[in-house]
């Protein structure tokens, strides 16, 4: 794959005095050959699976594997609760519970929008859903930030990777808190350059995060990953809407990114060999799980 440029993009947006997701939709619209409302009505379908897992998440439904379900609703509960005595606020704590709500229906087997990944598919959704319930957002603003987040999954693609056994999590949650950073910062009205830097935040306090599912199965610590993920999307669009700046241009920061995932031995790259998977209770559950599938099957 051809090696994109997320700075020049910004660049060029920027030129245009456009915003960075209306310069997406008019790339992505010419490139595709799509008529630009056709292409935020494919979104406007992708937001409603993406709800919907949210939703059926938050029904507190249990992983096919029995590891994770009901974190979400529990979270939820928990903070609609008077006097609840926990820390986050509104906003982030209902982004963290929507996160980890959609990553319990996909380790359901429930149907999700995988973005960038479906170990990964929380993280954008809880960041889009929170930020627009607290602000009053349409769907159609959802629609255009969704644009972008995809414009930035591109880009990271292309220089580094999104699969998890290529490249271990930072390529699946750190990609997807990446994704979910730009967007967060479109969807509040700042500038591209603001969306480059919130990118290389999200991505440099993710980089070297291994993939390590407990079992081999998305759930363990898949699921709660993609809450800390979404906290770290938040965190970095504040720290670029507040005007502070990544050293490391955004585009180095992929490549970095890349470099550390070829670094890494193939037991931390999703192969459930190294990590929480290799820990004593890990591997119990890992017993305990196949162990008695295999003896079913006898």
């Amino acid at each position: 794959m051809e090696k994109l440029s997320l700075l020049s993009l910004i660049e060029d947006a920027a030129a245009n005095e456009s915003s960075f997701s209306h310069y997406c939709l008019q790339l992505q619209a010419t490139e595709m050959e799509l008529d630009e409302d056709l292409l935020l009505q494919k979104m406007q379908e992708s937001l409603l699976v993406m709800r919907s897992a949210i939703d059926y998440g938050l029904t507190g439904v249990r992983s096919t594997g029995g590891l994770a379900g009901g974190d979400g609703l529990r979270l939820q509960t928990r903070h609609a609760a008077a006097n609840n005595g926990l820390i986050l606020g509104p906003l982030a704590a209902k982004a963290a519970s929507y996160a980890l709500a959609a990553n319990e229906a996909n380790a359901a087997m429930g149907r999700i929008c995988a973005a960038p990944t479906a170990g990964s598919s929380g993280v954008l959704p809880a960041v889009l859903f929170s930020i627009a319930e607290e602000r009053g957002l349409k769907q159609n603003d959802l629609a255009l930030a969704l644009v972008s987040a995809g414009v930035i999954g591109m880009v990271i693609a292309s220089r580094a990777s999104l699969s998890g056994a290529e490249g271990g999590c930072q390529a699946e949650c750190g990609s997807a808190a990446a994704m979910a950073a730009g967007a967060a910062v479109e969807l509040v009205g700042g500038t591209p350059h603001q969306v480059g830097h919130a990118v290389a935040f999200a991505l440099k306090n993710l980089l070297g995060l291994v993939c390590d599912p407990v079992a081999g199965l998305v759930e363990v610590p898949c699921v709660k990953r993609n809450a800390g993920a979404a906290m770290i999307a938040l965190l970095s669009a504040d720290m670029a809407l507040s005007g502070i700046e990544s050293v490391i241009p955004v585009d180095e920061v992929m490549d970095a990114m890349a470099a550390v995932g070829r670094s890494m031995p193939a037991a931390l790259r999703e192969t459930g060999q190294g990590g929480l998977a290799a820990t004593p209770t890990g591997l119990q559950c890992a017993e305990r799980i196949f162990g008695a599938r295999n003896h079913l099957s006898e």
